[in-house]
């Protein structure tokens, strides 16, 4: 009956059949995982794929999905991409297709046979020890699991003498030119360009495809590009004709991810369909849960090449993207909100100033929690490992006094990777903040030109502490920003905020770009480490002109830092 679409094709179907309509060579690999999908014992239960980025991974994996329910198995598709780096993650997403019991029993399945495919798998390396060693014994000898990674696989694989016999690793090379022509002849190049493009993109298939797409317009590209990605990406933009497709692809670049609300809005059309359709079709533009992002090969030549071509429309675009983002941030809340901090940050990357001391490869992986009771000595054991017995004595008193301020990182398997602790200077008796040199230099400069008023916040982030790198870029210190910005926005009779590091001489320009200047007269020692603070004054500049203020400054490349606020 018309509008009854109950057993209509999927759209998701359509995509796959016109992916594999493209797809060429691998043919060792596919036969490599034919042959133990036919078999009654499998010869190996683990094929492990590695290659660089856009070599083709993601569309073997697709391809070998297809074969494994040609022969009626149960397959199960997961991707580091969209998953959290932990193992509750994991087992909920099995849990959604096989039986995955609360306990260590086994992990079973009423449809066949098990076939586990994990792409993006770079993105779960920190579950590597958990997966070997806890799931994977958990499946049934039958299954086949396929894993693709950028990396070679860890030596654990190969180190357990039980594991070496049942591993199989393949890495995933660019393809033949054979294969490249032909992959060419199914897009439908014609032969007489095609010995031209193999050339240019010496059979990697993230080159082919961009090429594909540009072979609309005239391909004048030197044969032998230093950077192929770029000088193709360059070549497409120059073919596009419409303007607003190059705008969807310039709020594309900028954006985590991409939906139709975001486009519509940091457009300002009606009605962005159509265009989010266009980018979807784009060969080096990816679809994951939650949006469209550019292969990781392409964002970062489009965000650059887009500002250079129009300033003007970029700094427009970039508000309007940003501005979207923080309203979805202002009606969040716990997870969902700090999600939309990492968003609103990560527009920021490709610009100067405010966002230097970042580690980009760890950007929103991990997301802070309050610190359990539990916690204490793992806490109190990194400040002492850090910073010495003396610092770990006052994160002990302020743990008795406002444990709650204490905020964790965890790793998959539970144990900490860093901590911070966040004050409140004003809740604080005076014999708390007196036993802190900390907290009473920064207490000392709240109150320097009077008493703080009736209802107003001090706070100070006291300790910031990674387990693996202490205070250099690492997931603690990415998650920083999004815990104190957390506290500004719950926080309307905020004063000031002080930020306590270590080594303070490093951070000068970066705070004052960001509008947190050093205090003058504000070192401290503990030990024998300085330490520095850092504040920002919220009565002279509120949340959200301070966040308009980093972007005004991102934009504008403007290199000096400010002037400490006066008293």
């Amino acid at each position: 009956m018309p509008g009854d679409d109950r057993h209509a094709e999927q759209l998701g179907d359509v995509l796959r059949s016109r992916r594999l309509d493209r797809f060429v060579g691998r043919a060792a690999e596919i036969e490599m995982f034919r042959i133990a999908l036919e078999a009654r014992d499998p010869p190996f239960s683990v094929l492990y794929l590695h290659g660089p980025g856009g070599v083709g991974k993601s569309c073997l994996i697709d391809v070998l999905a297809t074969e494994a329910e040609r022969t009626g198995a149960h397959v199960v598709s997961l991707n580091g991409r969209e998953l959290p780096a932990s193992s509750d993650a994991v087992l909920d997403a099995l849990g959604a297709r096989l039986e995955v019991p609360d306990d260590e029993e086994p992990i079973t399945s009423r449809a066949g046979r098990i076939v586990l495919l994990v792409d993006s798998y770079e993105y779960l390396a920190p579950l590597d020890d958990w997966l070997r060693n806890r799931l994977m014994p958990r499946l049934p000898r039958t299954a086949l699991t396929v894993i693709a990674g950028r990396v070679a696989p860890d030596a654990g694989w190969r180190a357990d003498a039980a594991w070496r016999d049942l591993f199989r690793v393949v890495s995933v090379r660019n393809l033949s030119s054979g294969e490249s022509r032909e992959y060419l002849r199914r897009c439908g190049i014609p032969e007489s360009a095609r010995d031209r493009l193999v050339g240019l993109a010496h059979g990697h298939p993230l080159g082919l495809s961009l090429l594909v797409d540009a072979a609309g317009g005239d391909l004048s590209v030197d044969p032998t590009p230093p950077d192929l990605v770029g000088a193709l990406l360059r070549r497409f933009l120059d073919v596009v004709p419409d303007r607003g497709q190059r705008r969807a692809l310039e709020v594309c670049a900028l954006a985590r991810v991409t939906n139709e609300a975001l486009l519509r809005d940091a457009l300002q059309l009606d009605d962005a369909h159509d265009l989010f359709a266009w980018l979807r079709d784009l060969s080096f533009v990816e679809a994951g849960a939650d949006g469209l992002f550019p292969h990781e090969l392409a964002r970062d030549v489009l965000d650059v090449d887009l500002r250079w071509r129009d300033p003007d429309e970029y700094s427009h675009t970039f508000r309007r993207v940003r501005a979207h983002i923080h309203r979805a941030l202002l009606s969040a809340r716990g997870h969902a909100q700090q999600r939309a901090i990492y968003d609103e940050k990560f527009v920021f990357r490709n610009l100067p100033g405010v966002m230097a001391p970042v580690d980009w490869s760890a950007w929103g992986e991990r997301y802070p929690e309050p610190a359990r009771p539990a916690d204490r000595s793992a806490v109190l054991d990194l400040v002492s490992r850090a910073e010495g017995t003396d610092s770990a004595d006052i994160a002990a008193h302020w743990l008795d006094r406002q444990g709650d301020g204490f905020v964790v990182l965890r790793e998959p398997d539970g144990t900490l990777r860093g901590f911070l602790a966040l004050l409140d200077l004003t809740a604080a008796a005076e014999s708390d903040r007196a036993a802190d040199p900390g907290a009473q230099a920064a207490w000392k400069r709240a109150t320097s030109s009077g008493a703080v008023r009736a209802g107003e916040i001090v706070t100070q982030t006291r300790f910031v502490i990674d387990a693996h790198t202490y205070q250099a870029p690492s997931p603690t210190l990415n998650a920083t920003p999004v815990v104190t910005l957390q506290r500004y926005l719950r926080m309307p009779s905020l004063a000031y905020d002080f930020l306590t590091l270590a080594d303070p001489d490093r951070w000068d320009e970066y705070f004052g770009l960001a509008d947190l200047p050093r205090v003058a007269g504000g070192d401290f020692t503990v030990g024998n480490r300085r330490y520095g603070l850092f504040c920002h004054d919220f009565r002279a500049v509120p949340v959200e002109a301070l966040l308009e203020l980093w972007t005004e400054r991102a934009l504008t490349q403007d290199a000096g830092p400010a002037a400490g606020p006066s008293p």
